[in-house]
């Protein structure tokens, strides 16, 4: 029970557990399934199951299991090099925006020096160059602000500098976040070849593309954490699409994230979907031996990788799901994620019910993949939630 009790101790106090009727009515109904998949696990492996089929009973028998999990999947998709520190942050340009300021970034992505470009986006009266430093020459507190990172091809779409109601950011930072929105790196072009972030230890598994995003986006949160008008507590993660799947590799593999939210990334392996394609070489069908065409897997164009051995022994993303417990989740579910996900979910939910946390994992659903104004204001009412508390979300 102690790994509960310490984790507790870092969770920000709006995402300590609650009742279901602390939770905002906005989003309220979606912490339950439909009553077709009321305690529905479908055909995946449970996760409170130990490999040699011990049954998981207990918090610190959970702490074991999670240990396990995350090993085994380290294993297949490869082992981080040692996090950044200290990620540099260099600043180009900056420009005032509605009521935030946005400040085009270089951050520091890998030890090899390695960057990716972003926005910094910082609400007014809180920049961390002026208005703080400013606050503690005259002996005031500097205010620490919740943060996102917003990941996706591009940083400008986050950034609403790109296509409507993918942006994010700039939507989050009218509402009090601070924001960094990045896009994809050089090394982890989506056109083949990929270019590993850097070189495998001798007998590792190369580091696969999702799991190099999410080391990225690790140094990504602490480069947010280290910002003197952030709260490293209050820290979450979003993506769309691509984004989605790079945003749930991040929060699931790096547990400092205080939530997530995961629109319509296709949160199960499905072959019977096309853009579920987590088989793609840029994802997690890299093999340095072969190079398959890009499409759904086939006897002529067969699995590879990770992915390939995956499929093979039965894993599933429902196990990365998992080790989120007790940080809360929210699916912004489109065409890829719809109801019937709850049975990988519901996994999910018994572990944070073992834990003793309810109202951890919630799924919205929209009929098309592009996100709507409706989901938008959900995913903003989740963030709003779960990294302000109640009493301070008009004055942070």
């Amino acid at each position: 029970m102690a790994y509960v009790l310490c984790l507790f101790s870092l969770l920000p106090m709006a995402s300590r557990p609650n009742s279901i009727g602390s939770v905002p009515d906005a989003i309220r109904p979606f912490f339950a399934p439909p009553d077709q998949y009321a305690n529905d696990f479908g055909s995946y492996k449970s996760p409170l199951v130990f490999n040699d089929g011990t049954p998981v009973k207990t918090a610190a028998d959970w702490q074991e299991r999670r240990t396990e999990i995350l090993g085994v999947w380290r294993g297949l998709v490869g082992t981080w090099p040692p996090l950044i520190e200290r990620p540099k942050v260099q600043y180009l340009e900056q420009r005032h925006r509605d009521n935030f300021t946005q400040h085009k970034v270089v951050v520091e992505i890998a030890p090899n020096g390695q960057t990716v470009s972003g926005y910094l986006l910082v609400p007014d009266g809180n920049d961390q160059r002026t208005d703080n430093r400013r606050r503690k020459a005259e002996g005031g507190a500097v205010l620490r602000l919740p943060a996102v990172l917003v990941v996706f091809y591009d940083p400008e779409t986050g950034a609403g500098l790109g296509k409507e109601l993918r942006d994010f950011g700039s939507q989050l930072a009218k509402r009090g976040f601070v924001v960094l929105s990045i896009g994809t790196p050089e090394f982890c072009s989506l056109k083949p070849p990929y270019k590993p972030l850097c070189e495998s230890p001798a007998g590792q598994p190369v580091l696969q593309p999702l799991s190099a995003l999410a080391y990225v986006a690790a140094n990504c949160h602490t480069a947010l954490a280290n910002l003197p008008n952030v709260d490293p507590a209050r820290i979450g993660v979003v993506g769309h699409s691509y984004g989605g799947k790079w945003a749930m590799f991040a929060s699931c593999f790096y547990e400092k994230f205080a939530c997530a939210v995961w629109s319509d990334p296709g949160i199960v392996f499905d072959e019977a979907r096309p853009n579920v394609n987590y088989w793609e070489p840029w994802y997690l069908g890299w093999d340095t031996t072969r190079r398959r065409e890009r499409g759904i897997p086939s006897d002529a164009n067969p699995r590879t990788g990770p992915y390939k051995t995956m499929i093979e022994t039965g894993r599933d993303l429902h196990e990365l799901h998992a080790l989120m417990a007790p940080r809360p989740f929210l699916v912004s579910g489109g065409a890829e994620d719809p109801p019937k996900r709850w049975q990988a979910l519901n996994h999910a939910v018994a572990v944070n019910k073992l834990l003793g946390y309810a109202n951890r994992v919630a799924m919205t659903n929209r009929p098309n993949h592009d996100p709507t104004p409706e989901s938008n204001e959900q995913l903003y009412a989740f963030f709003e939630h779960f990294l302000r508390p109640v009493s301070l979300a008009g004055s942070d």
